[in-house]
């Protein structure tokens, strides 16, 4: 079993771009958003249910998942929320653990949006958290998704606090500023936890 890193963030907080910069140095990436999307592929039996539950509003003319519908129907409906995450969670779960266990790099980088929210954070050995400003998240996650600011803010508002993430945080990468002006530092910086964290892997591997 590999070290395990979660990488986790707010929407709109640059975690992707952070993934990318892990995998430019040949670390393994679990992104919990990729398995979310195969999980409900066209022809799923979960898509199937999904469909079920909310109708044909939520596929598209392709009969693949209408994300941006779905996504409007559960931060207008916390009850819809709570039964779509019953639903995928377990799905999702078990597909995150599966690839972790087949991982044969040292360390691994397991990138979930909603780590602390949904009670991972005991599969990681170590926590990396992306931080951003609220109103930096709701400009970014606007120009990305082209969604309304409401929804931007009900998704935020649906998310833990900027402090209590934070407070669950062993590293931090400060993403405020835009990407040009800082990628050069922040690059060094993840060079820097890459380092770290082979070192913790390697002393991992020693205890066992």
């Amino acid at each position: 079993m590999p070290y395990v890193v979660g990488l986790t963030g707010g929407i709109g907080s640059g975690k992707s771009t952070m993934g990318d910069l892990f995998l430019a140095l040949g670390v393994p990436v679990i992104d919990a958003d990729i398995i979310a999307r195969q999980v409900v592929e066209k022809g799923s039996p979960l898509l199937a249910e999904l469909s079920n539950h909310f109708g044909t509003d939520v596929l598209t003319e392709q009969g693949e998942l209408n994300r941006a519908k779905l996504r409007e129907i559960i931060f207008s409906h916390p009850d819809e929320k709570a039964w779509l995450n019953q639903l995928l969670h377990p799905a999702i779960r078990n597909e995150m653990l599966a690839q972790v266990e087949r991982c044969l790099q040292p360390y691994v980088i397991l990138m979930v949006p909603l780590l602390i929210e949904n009670n991972l954070t005991h599969l990681c050995n170590r926590i990396l958290v992306v931080d951003v400003l609220p109103e930096t998240q709701i400009e970014r996650a606007i120009k990305r998704d082209n969604h309304k600011a409401e929804i931007i803010r009900n998704i935020i508002a649906s998310q833990v606090s900027r402090e209590k993430r934070l407070s669950y945080a062993d590293d931090i990468i400060d993403n405020n500023k835009p990407l040009e002006q800082s990628l050069e530092k922040i690059k060094m910086q993840i060079n820097e936890l890459h380092q770290i964290y082979l070192k913790k892997a390697e002393e991992k591997q020693c205890q066992n």
